[in-house]
């Protein structure tokens, strides 16, 4: 398996000889609201091998959740919003447990993430990230939204609920339809109908949730999918354009709870 390699280049020796606190004004931590690609880790590019997408890091400023994907995992984790301007510190990031052919990159990305005591801008709109010594370790872009909120208007069948496939040829299939002119919704959950708005984050284009969806009350034989799907609706914070098409919806830790079909 051809290993992960990086190319040192000359923006990044001049970062590596630049100090997150070399500017008059620290960073607000707003700025680093919302999903960013890791491009750089000590002054080197950072290059997948074939079929391996670019890591990135998510911060929602918000509430202090960090997400992302590390170059095999899902990560997770927190941090203080409280912090003084310009410095952060990630802690511990937990991740899922896949096994990759190649760990080369994430091992990378996760240790380096371990170091960071701190932020500031760059040129370009990037984002540095900077160990206790006040030097960057890696550099962020911003990530580029493939999908907007705009994109989810119109009508979607719900063929995925935490992992678990929706099965075909239920009496009413579950479904959520977008009104985005009114930010709102409505559809079915397998049982009731449900109806409601949603919300989401400026600033953060992939950011949305679901608070006080209502549901009417009618009994049906089988409730235990419509639970399921009521309860990952409470759970969304995020969205995002699937590889094989489609629309996820994602929980706080960046865990995938719903899977979306335009019908």
């Amino acid at each position: 398996m051809k290993k992960v390699f990086v190319s040192v280049m000359l923006a990044g020796v001049a970062l590596a000889m630049s100090s997150c606190r070399s500017s008059k004004e620290a960073t607000s931590l707003s700025s680093m609201n919302g999903e960013w690609n890791i491009i750089e880790i000590n002054g080197a590019t950072v290059t997948p091998v074939q079929g391996q997408q670019v890591p990135f890091i998510g911060f929602d400023t918000t509430t202090g959740k960090l997400y992302g994907y590390s170059g095999c995992n899902r990560m997770m984790g927190s941090f203080d919003v409280n912090a003084k301007p310009g410095t952060i510190d990630l802690g511990a990031i937990g991740s899922t447990r896949m096994a990759c052919p190649d760990m080369t990159m994430e091992q990378n990305v996760l240790s380096t993430l371990g170091q960071v005591k701190g932020y500031k801008k760059m040129g370009k709109g990037h984002m540095a990230l900077c160990n206790a010594s006040n030097r960057p370790v890696m550099v962020l872009a911003k990530k580029a939204a493939d999908v907007t909120v705009k994109n989810l208007n119109g009508e979607w069948s719900i063929k995925e609920v935490h992992g678990e496939t929706i099965p075909t040829g239920m009496e009413k299939q579950p479904f959520i339809a977008f009104d985005v002119k009114e930010k709102r919704i409505h559809g079915n959950a397998g049982c009731n109908l449900i109806n409601g708005s949603y919300e989401t984050v400026e600033g953060n284009e992939l950011s949305i949730s679901f608070p006080g969806v209502a549901a009417t009350m009618m009994a049906c034989p089988d409730m235990e999918i419509e639970g399921k799907i009521l309860t990952a609706l409470n759970e969304v914070k995020s969205f995002g354009k699937l590889a094989g098409g489609g629309i996820g919806l994602y929980n706080a830790d960046g865990t995938l709870v719903l899977v979306l079909a335009k019908k």
